[in-house]
C-alpha cells in the first residue's frame, strides 16, 4: 500500500528517476509513520473502555509513533512539501489525533494535567490556521474533519473553564456550519445545529454570574485547590481510607448535556479533580511514567463517566471498579438518574420493591409497559435497584444519588460491616425552582459549587467579584465547623468518620451539610421530601440542625442582604 501511494505521489513530483535517494526515503519514511500511527490510533477503538491496565502499553506506543511523526514532517517539511504535496490541512490532522490522545489519556487517568497538552494542540492548529484551506476544496468529508475538530477543541475548554475560548469557538463554528450546510447539501445539517444548540445551552447552565467591575464574567473554577477542602485538626480521629474509583453516571431525561456529558455529570467530575499542573515539570510522557515518579498528593481518583447506560453496561464497569480498587480504598457511585418507580404494590419491603433511578432500555418501551400490565409483581427491569448495589458493599461504597426516587435508597442494609453512605437529593423542589432542572440538578451543583447554590435559592443571579470572594472565605470558615460538628460527634455512624480521612469526601460531607441546613431554613423549603437524606441518618441535632451552623448560615445570608428569606428561629419550628 505504502509502496503504490509513493509511487503516485512522486509520479505527480517529477521523472521517479530525477528524485534524489535520500529525499526518496524521506517520503517512504514518512509514509510508514502515518500508516502506523493510523493503524495504532484506530486501535485504540477495539481496547476494552474498562480496566486501568490493559490499555496503558498500547497508549504508550501510540504516543511514541505520533511524536515521531510530527517531529519528522517538522524537520522534513520542505521535501515532504515537494515531494509528497503534503498539505497544511494534512498536518493539523496528526495535531488534532494527538490533542485527542491526550484528552483520552485524561479520560482513563483522571489526570487534569493532559487537558493542558490537549488544549496547546488544539490551540496550536487554530492559530496556525492548518484547516483554513480545507473550505476551498470541494470534499465535504474535509469540512466534517473540521467541524468535529471544533467540537473536540469545545470539550476541552468547557473542561478546562476557558469560557472566553468557547464563546470564540461557538462562533466561528456556527460560520463554518453555515458556510458547510450552505455549500453541500447534506443529510447531517440538523445534527450540526443540534450540537451548536446544545454547547449554547450548556454554556448558560450557571444560575449565577460573578462579575467584574467592568461587568465581565469571572470564570470560577470548582476543582480541589489547596484551601479547598477543611484541614484536619489536631483531635480528630477519622479513617485512613482513599477515594480511588468513581462511576459518574447520568440518565436524566431532558438535561442539558454536551459530547455525552450532562450538567450534572460535568459538575461532578470537577469536584472529584484536582486543579490542573503544568504537564511538563510534573510527568514524563503518558503510558511511560512509574508510578514512583508522581508527585505527592496529585493523584486525582480513577473516574468513569457514563452516559445513558444500560444496566449490563453500568454492572460491569462497575464490576471491573469494584475488582480493581486497591487495599484501604473507597468506590464512589454518583448517579444522577430520573427516578423508576415500583409499578404494583408489594407486601415486602425488600431491596428491589421501593423502585431506583433508570438505565437505559434497547428495547420497545412500549413493550416493556405492555409486560407490566400483564403482570404487576415483577420488578422493573430497567432500573438499577438499591438491591442491585449490594454485591458491592464488601467494599468501603460511598453512593450519590440525585434523582426523584433517591429514598428508595434509604432502604439500604449494610450486610458486611464496611463503611456504607449514601448522600440522597431531596425528591421535589417547591415549584418556584423546578423550572431550573434542565439547567442542572440544585443538590449537585451545592455539591459542587456550593456558595452558587446558595445565591441560587436566595434569589440572586449575579454578584460582584469582591463580595463573592469574601462570601467563599465565610464559607471556608463555616466548612471548618461543619468538620469540627461531624468529628466531635457522639452519636454519629462511624461510617462518615471513615469516609471523613479523604479530602474528596470530606469536601463532599461538609457541603452535603451545608445543603441540608440551608434548604432546612429556607422560607419556601418547607416539606420533608425538599430536604436531603442519607443512609446511615445523621444526628439532625448536632449536624444539619445544629444552632451554630444555623446561626453561620444566618451571617452569610447577612452578607449578601437574603436574610428575610430565612426562617430566624428554625429550631421552634420542627
Amino acid at each position: 500500500r505504502i509502496e503504490f501511494a509513493l509511487k503516485e505521489i512522486m509520479s505527480s513530483g517529477g521523472a521517479e528517476d530525477d528524485i534524489p535517494q535520500a529525499e526518496r526515503k524521506t517520503v517512504t519514511d514518512f509514509c510508514y509513520l502515518l500508516d502506523k500511527s493510523k493503524q495504532l490510533f484506530n486501535g485504540l477503538r477495539d481496547l476494552p473502555q474498562y480496566g486501568q491496565k490493559q490499555w496503558q502499553s498500547y497508549f504508550g506506543r501510540t504516543f511514541d509513533v505520533y511524536t515521531k511523526l510530527w517531529k519528522f514532517q517538522q524537520q522534513h517539511r520542505q521535501v515532504l512539501d515537494n515531494r509528497y504535496g503534503l498539505k497544511r490541512w494534512q498536518i493539523g490532522e496528526i495535531a488534532s489525533k494527538i490533542g485527542q490522545l491526550y484528552y483520552h489519556y485524561y479520560l482513563r487517568t483522571s489526570e487534569t494535567s493532559y487537558l493542558n497538552e490537549a488544549f496547546s494542540f488544539y490551540s496550536a492548529i487554530r492559530q496556525r490556521s492548518y484547516y483554513s484551506q480545507v473550505n476551498k476544496e470541494d470534499r465535504p468529508e474535509l469540512v466534517v474533519k473540521k467541524l468535529r475538530y471544533y467540537a473536540r477543541f469545545i470539550v476541552v475548554c468547557l473542561l478546562l473553564n476557558k469560557m472566553d475560548v468557547v464563546k470564540d469557538l461557538v462562533k466561528e463554528l456556527s460560520d463554518e456550519i453555515e458556510d458547510y450546510t450552505h455549500r453541500f447539501n447534506t443529510e447531517d445539517q440538523v445534527e450540526w445545529n443540534l450540537v451548536l444548540q446544545e454547547v449554547a445551552a450548556f454554556i448558560e447552565a450557571d444560575p449565577v454570574m460573578v462579575l467584574n467591575d467592568d461587568n465581565t464574567i469571572v470564570i470560577t473554577s470548582n476543582r480541589l485547590s489547596e484551601t479547598g477542602a477543611p484541614l484536619l485538626e489536631q483531635g480528630m480521629i477519622v479513617g485512613q481510607l482513599a477515594l480511588a474509583d468513581a462511576l459518574i453516571i447520568g440518565n436524566c431525561n431532558n438535561q442539558v448535556k454536551f459530547s455525552e456529558l450532562t450538567v450534572d455529570m460535568f459538575r461532578m467530575l470537577q469536584a472529584l479533580e484536582r486543579e490542573p499542573m503544568n504537564l511538563a515539570s510534573q510527568m514524563n510522557k503518558p503510558g511511560m511514567q512509574e508510578s514512583t515518579e508522581k508527585p505527592a498528593r496529585r493523584e486525582n481518583p480513577h473516574k468513569y463517566l457514563l452516559y445513558k447506560p444500560t444496566f449490563s453496561q453500568l454492572y460491569t464497569f462497575l464490576a471491573a471498579s469494584f475488582k480493581e480498587l486497591p487495599a484501604n480504598s473507597v468506590l464512589l457511585i454518583y448517579l444522577s438518574a430520573t427516578g423508576v418507580f415500583p409499578s404494583g404494590r408489594s407486601d415486602s419491603e425488600g431491596p428491589y420493591d421501593f423502585g431506583g433511578v433508570l438505565t437505559n432500555s434497547n428495547r420497545d418501551i412500549i413493550n416493556g409497559d405492555a409486560i407490566h400490565k400483564r403482570n404487576q409483581s415483577y420488578k422493573e427491569m430497567h432500573c438499577l435497584h438499591p438491591g442491585d448495589l449490594y454485591p458491592f458493599t464488601r467494599k468501603p461504597l460511598f453512593i450519590i444519588v440525585d434523582s426523584s426516587n433517591s429514598v428508595a435508597y434509604k432502604n439500604f442494609t449494610n450486610l458486611f460491616g464496611q463503611p456504607l453512605v449514601c448522600l440522597l437529593s431531596p425528591t421535589a423542589y417547591p415549584k418556584a425552582l423546578q423550572d431550573q432542572s434542565q439547567r442542572g440538578s440544585l443538590f449537585t451543583l451545592f455539591l459542587n459549587n456550593p456558595l452558587m447554590a446558595f445565591l441560587f435559592v436566595s434569589g440572586l443571579s449575579s454578584m460582584r467579584r469582591g463580595l463573592w470572594e469574601k462570601c467563599q472565605d465565610y464559607l471556608r470558615k463555616i466548612n471548618r465547623d461543619i468538620a469540627q460538628l461531624l468529628t466531635h460527634s457522639r452519636s454519629i455512624d462511624q461510617s462518615f468518620l471513615q469516609f471523613f480521612g479523604d479530602e474528596f469526601l470530606r469536601l463532599l460531607l461538609t457541603r452535603f451539610i451545608f445543603c441540608s441546613a440551608t434548604m432546612r431554613m429556607h422560607k419556601i423549603f418547607r416539606e420533608t421530601r425538599n430536604y436531603p437524606e442519607s443512609y446511615p441518618q445523621l444526628p439532625r441535632d448536632e449536624t444539619v440542625e445544629n444552632p451554630h451552623l444555623q446561626k453561620h448560615i444566618l451571617e452569610l445570608a447577612s452578607i449578601l442582604d437574603v436574610r428575610n428569606v430565612f426562617l430566624e428561629n428554625t429550631l421552634d419550628d420542627y
